[in-house]
């Protein structure tokens, strides 16, 4: 045995004599509010309401140099968001599309975006927002790739970086900017950034971007937008307040949603390890290590500072080991993410800041060593470990105060988490 022995119901029993670790952020009343209360009246929202599809790439009618593009991307064949949500934007409906991380969602607003743009204007004809500068520049250049024999101008306009850059190449002409909310806000703000022939509009993981630390943001953006632009949002969840939400600012969108129920991690390994104690976590993490073969891995932490405590007791083991959190600069977590792709760090310790969209491929394994705060962020943490039909492993480390959220996570994906087996062989 690799932990200490009990079950998830001792856990539960245990749990109302258990004091709180002070510096974990706690789960208010509405982060840990079970799916379904109050959503009765709101039922007709989670219906798909779209139900055209194509079978294959050449269906769509693209032009012959994007074509050309999608399948030097690699692409042979549309994947089921793809089949379904790139028809809709292309015939000018406004479109709420939600699929799971990995599931080609980035390449379907790229492909209807390339395909409405009139490159032989040098105007801005699409704006596609995301809500980090890593994120940005993943779509960056999976539109720069795509759109490789278009001729197409893209610019990536993101804090972080100097604004003199973005003025540059914004009075130079581009017809598609990706970026984040204040960049692109300060933009538009200072008139660089106009939006008199902006077509379309790209909400990227929509759910992160108009929940409390974007929303006003993204409300301000809307102001600078033309009345009859058209909308597109994606993300992997989509909340029913936030679905009513992004319904203020559409027309008739075409709704193409993904139940509850069917939403899957399928792919994905999925274990728990019951702990009594939180300071027993890094023993665990440490048997873990011994015993399985980790490719590389990314762990977990609910704060910065637990972030900076695990990261120096893992180097004090000889690890090697690379962390990231907000409170760092952009150009050090730009370092930090080149190391980790490159395998140059084999453990990636971080907050949710990268539960959101980054590609990095190669993760094996991904460790909850904290629950998150939110169940909407257990499938953009632990997705990252089977993108693209790639297996992983995902293990969280269960607390006795986390046992009843563990099981609002199962409940909430229609998911089998199951406790990690003794017999390390069978994982």
């Amino acid at each position: 045995q690799i932990y200490p022995q009990n079950i998830l119901n001792n856990i539960m029993e245990q749990q109302d004599k258990q004091e709180v670790h002070e510096e974990q952020p706690q789960r208010t009343e509405d982060e840990t509010k079970v799916d379904g209360e109050g959503e009765e009246e709101d039922q007709s929202i989670f219906e798909t309401n779209w139900d055209e599809s194509v079978e294959k790439f050449d269906d769509l009618d693209l032009k012959e140099e994007i074509l050309r593009g999608v399948f030097g991307y690699g692409f042979e064949k549309p994947s089921p968001i793809q089949q379904k949500a790139i028809l809709p934007i292309l015939q000018g409906r406004d479109t709420i599309a939600q699929a799971q991380s990995g599931t080609g969602k980035t390449a379907t607003f790229t492909i209807s975006t390339l395909q409405i743009v009139d490159t032989s204007s040098d105007q801005t004809q699409a704006l596609i927002v995301v809500h980090t500068r890593e994120l940005a520049y993943q779509v960056y250049k999976v539109v720069e790739s795509i759109g490789e024999y278009t001729g197409v101008k893209v610019h990536a306009c993101c804090g972080g970086t100097a604004v003199r850059d973005d003025i540059r190449k914004l009075k130079g002409g581009v017809q598609i900017v990706v970026g984040t909310p204040g960049r692109v806000k300060e933009m538009m703000k200072k008139g660089f950034l106009k939006t008199d022939y902006l077509r379309l509009f790209v909400l990227d993981e929509a759910d992160e971007m108009l929940s409390r630390g974007f929303k006003e943001q993204i409300q301000e953006i809307f102001k600078f937008l033309p009345g009859e632009i058209q909308i597109a949002l994606f993300s992997a969840t989509m909340p029913p307040d936030i679905l009513r939400l992004s319904e203020n600012f559409m027309r008739d969108p075409a709704r193409i949603l993904v139940k509850k129920d069917e939403l899957t991690l399928e792919g994905i390994k999925q274990y728990y390890v019951p702990l009594d104690e939180e300071k027993w976590k890094f023993d665990v993490l440490m048997d873990l290590y011994m015993n399985l073969e980790i490719n590389q891995a990314i762990i977990y932490c609910n704060t910065t500072k637990k972030v900076d405590e695990l990261t120096k007791d893992l180097k004090e083991k000889d690890f090697t080991v690379s962390a990231m959190h907000g409170e760092m600069d952009q150009v050090t977590r730009d370092l930090i993410m080149r190391e980790f792709r490159t395998a140059t760090t084999r453990i990636l310790i971080s907050t949710d800041l990268l539960a959101r969209g980054i590609d990095v491929q190669q993760v094996s394994v991904v460790i909850n060593y904290d629950l998150p705060l939110k169940k909407e962020s257990y499938i953009h943490r632990i997705g990252r470990s089977g993108r693209f039909g790639k297996k992983g492993t995902a293990i969280n480390f269960v607390t006795p105060r986390d046992a009843d959220f563990l099981k609002e996570i199962q409940t909430h994906y229609n998911t089998q988490i199951n406790e990690l087996p003794t017999n390390l062989e069978e994982v």
